[in-house]
């Protein structure tokens, strides 16, 4: 299984793997693939150059890269100090008689601050901490980055990604000079938009002249090679490598992801306030209740949250995990290996392949 995708990244398979944890990413980039780091949750600027620079070692030589949160426009956003002040009272009242409800103990320290990587001014940080690396591509969640990151970018000799959930909005990434768009369909995990990956994907590749990438619901070979026949040149994949031995989560997590059904999730505001894919739970059905609130715009959302998503992520049930992932969560019943799971993707893929001639 090899596409001109393999070329253009310098990776062996046309499998880009993205995740938040470093561990993955290393795991995904030696076994063959691109893995590209998820940069939102990282506050503090020091702290990401620290990781690449474990990545630049833990990769061995292979070619990785990096995902911001980014708007392609500046937004008037306060400083991080004075976003607080944004978030009405009664939403603030609600998290705190759910988390009651819920019976989620308090956190024995101090509680983080929020996510501030949904900033615009923090993501750039992350891209001028990451232009310092060798780096192979960068990827932006929401659309096509700022022009002058993208020209920065060109300049290195780096490729850009954009995810795309419609045809139109990859038509703007490529007018924008994005070189590679993701099709990211409805069954993904974390920000998702409305259109299936079946419907989607050929749309997108008739829609624009650059490469793209299948993304939503893909964790098998089969998939790969379905994504590939409606016209792919590779698969972006995010959920799957949750369940890896790679990821570092409590048990909690674990359980909850491996008990669950390909129907256990949904998509909501509530995490970003930007729709996203999200374990079915305790915690998001309170949030679908007639009593309440709407969730706020990201990123104060976010910020309303996170010492409620540490809370529940430390209380040990797994019927309030807070996490988001795409419905292929269904499959991932077993703990494996980042470099067995590879190997079993594209041995099924070229398996698949090589049979679908015989059809003819």
């Amino acid at each position: 299984m090899r596409t001109d995708l393999c070329d253009l990244l310098g990776i062996d398979v046309p499998i880009v793997g993205f995740s938040p944890s470093e561990h993955v990413v290393a795991a995904i980039s030696r076994a063959g693939g691109l893995g590209v780091l998820g940069c939102v949750r990282f506050n503090d600027a020091d702290e990401l150059d620290t990781v690449l620079t474990w990545l630049d070692g833990a990769t061995g030589g292979r070619p990785y890269g990096v995902d911001v949160v980014m708007p392609s426009t500046r937004p008037t956003e306060g400083v991080p100090e004075d976003l607080g002040e944004l978030i009405p009272e009664g939403h603030r009242e609600f998290v705190d008689r759910t988390l009651l409800r819920l019976g989620v103990p308090p956190l024995s320290g101090e509680p983080r601050p929020g996510v501030l990587g949904w900033l615009h001014s923090v993501a750039r940080s992350h891209v001028e901490v990451a232009l310092r690396h060798p780096i192979r591509l960068i990827a932006n969640a929401l659309g096509p980055p700022p022009p002058d990151v993208i020209a920065q970018a060109h300049d290195r000799n780096l490729l850009v990604a954009a995810l795309a959930g419609r045809a139109d909005h990859a038509r703007s990434h490529a007018a924008a000079g994005v070189d590679i768009v993701v099709a990211q369909g409805y069954e993904a995990g974390g920000h998702t938009g409305e259109i299936a990956g079946m419907v989607l994907i050929p749309e997108v590749v008739d829609a624009v002249g650059v490469p793209v990438l299948a993304a939503g619901g893909i964790g098998s070979g089969r998939q790969i090679a379905a994504a590939l026949a409606l016209g792919a040149r590779g698969v972006w994949m995010g959920s799957v490598w949750l369940g890896t031995s790679e990821y570092e989560s409590g048990p909690a997590l674990r359980e909850a992801l491996l008990r669950a059904s390909s129907s256990d999730t949904v998509r909501s505001r509530i995490y970003s306030g930007k729709p996203a894919r999200l374990l079915r739970n305790r915690w998001t059905e309170a949030w679908s209740a007639d009593a309440a609130p709407r969730p706020l715009p990201m990123p104060l959302q976010n910020l309303l949250v996170s010492g409620a998503h540490e809370r529940l992520m430390a209380s040990g049930d797994p019927s309030v995990v807070p996490m988001p992932v795409g419905q292929i969560v269904g499959r991932m019943n077993a703990v494996r290996r980042v470099a067995e799971v590879m190997s079993d993707l594209v041995t099924e893929a070229d398996e698949t392949l090589a049979r679908l001639p015989k059809l003819l």
